[in-house]
């Protein structure tokens, strides 16, 4: 039993299936105000699923669910609206209202059949739109914004529903990492200046442990795990649920644990015909990588790459296409140990390609580190022109780049360039055998 306040949301053994399927088996759990629940698992473990059926959006086979103490069976649609807001993954306005009336749409629980909109709720709209950083943005229509700002549009709407309990389907899919950081960060506050609770399905376990107070993993529909990030989180966990290996790391500054996974290695035949160039590593970050990793490994290279923000869509590329990489758990700095394994990397690189990808104080280490392999190796800086819109470093990144250059790194304006230019580089120095 669970000291503290009443719960605000109970979840009693509860299935959920669709047609002769269940999707959610006797899962239970008590939310409690202020607290931020992270609802993860893999793909298809229920996560939707559960929370579509907390709603009252799904039938439940067997269970409870009670909100506020009140059974959810009992409650009409407007009476559940008005104790709990719901964000999607997704939301495609069909029309371009401007933002203000959008959020007004969250006021619909409180507005009686019949009538209009009353100052209160505009007041409300009003302070959710400041809330979440869009009153300047008031009159512009839905489509015109980017989608993080639609992502806190649908957030600040949420808000204006003004319900104890707010549930979320992956509210940072599609979005940046500063959109992410920025969308979570509000509703942890959120949860710690108003006494809501707060239900996020999230598929970044490091995120997921970064913010919230609890992780509840789900797995093949069944409650796997429930707890607090330090006692959830887990090599064993990641690799019993998503069958992934994985290096259990701690935050320093935290002590809050993240996770590394093993990513496959490609596996290199090293027959003559059969030997290809390099290896080349590839540095970037991003996803300003995953274009050359792509076109580098069409043309027969090896390649290594780092080092990459976990989960970022340029680790991701390498995985899927069996590169060795230096990874580093995102938001953070870059750390000894994956500075040591990006010099590993490097040492046993032929040719280095830097990628255009944003350089701030985090990873300025990833252009540092260059300068002790530049002048053996062929080197080539995509885009150099570029640096300025994307050096974040008051200017450091810059002297180091014209560091590197003046080193004997050569600048490519044009990546088109580059696998002519890399092959040539690599055959003078050690012909191909092909």
């Amino acid at each position: 039993m669970v000291n503290g306040p009443a719960a605000l949301l109970s979840v009693d053994r509860v299935s959920v299936g669709y047609t002769d399927r269940l999707a959610v088996r006797s899962v239970s759990l008590d939310v409690r105000p202020g607290e931020f629940v992270a609802l993860t698992g893999p793909n298809g473990a229920g996560k939707t699923t559960l929370l579509r059926a907390i709603l009252g959006l799904l039938p439940i086979r067997e269970g409870e669910v009670r909100v506020l103490g009140t059974r959810l069976a009992d409650l009409d649609i407007r009476q559940r609206a008005q104790r709990m807001a719901w964000l999607p993954q997704e939301e495609h306005p069909q029309d371009n209202v401007r933002l203000l009336d959008y959020v007004l749409f969250g006021r619909y629980a409180h507005v009686p059949p019949f009538y209009s909109e009353n100052t209160d709720d505009y007041a409300r709209a009003r302070d959710a739109l400041r809330a979440v950083g869009l009153w300047d943005r008031r009159a512009s229509g839905i489509w015109e914004v980017s989608g993080g700002e639609r992502q806190r549009v649908l957030l600040a709407r949420a808000l204006a529903q003004d319900a104890p309990i707010l549930l979320l389907d992956e509210p940072t899919a599609h979005l940046d990492i500063a959109s992410q950081l920025e969308l979570i960060g509000r509703l942890v506050r959120l949860c710690r200046e108003s006494s809501r609770c707060v239900i996020a399905a999230l598929h970044d376990l490091n995120l997921a442990a970064r913010f919230s107070d609890r992780i509840v993993v789900l797995s093949r529909g069944r409650l796997a795990q429930d707890g607090p990030p330090e006692d959830v989180l887990s090599t064993g966990l990641l690799r019993e649920v998503w069958d992934v290996d994985a290096e259990l790391r701690r935050d320093p500054r935290s002590g809050l644990p993240y996770l590394i996974p093993v990513l496959p290695r490609e596996v290199v035949r090293t027959t003559p015909a059969e030997r290809r160039l390099g290896p080349v590593h590839v540095v970037g970050g991003g996803g300003a990588a995953s274009d050359t990793l792509r076109t580098l490994a069409g043309h027969g290279y090896r390649l290594t790459a780092g080092v990459l923000p976990l989960f970022d869509t340029d680790s991701e590329t390498a995985a899927e296409l069996g590169i060795p990489a230096a990874l580093e758990v995102p938001f953070a700095p870059l750390g000894l140990e994956a500075r040591a394994e990006n010099r590993r990397l490097l040492e046993g690189a032929r040719a280095i390609v830097v990628a255009p990808f944003a350089i701030g104080p985090s990873n300025l280490a990833n252009l540092e580190d260059l300068r002790a392999f530049v002048a053996t190796r062929p080197s080539f800086l995509l885009r150099t022109a570029s640096l300025s819109e994307r050096d974040f470093t008051e200017g450091r990144a810059g002297a180091i780049v014209r560091e590197l250059l003046s080193g004997g790194a050569i600048a490519l304006e044009e990546p088109a360039q580059l696998e002519a230019r890399l092959r040539e580089a690599l055959t003078k120095s050690v012909p191909d055998p092909a």
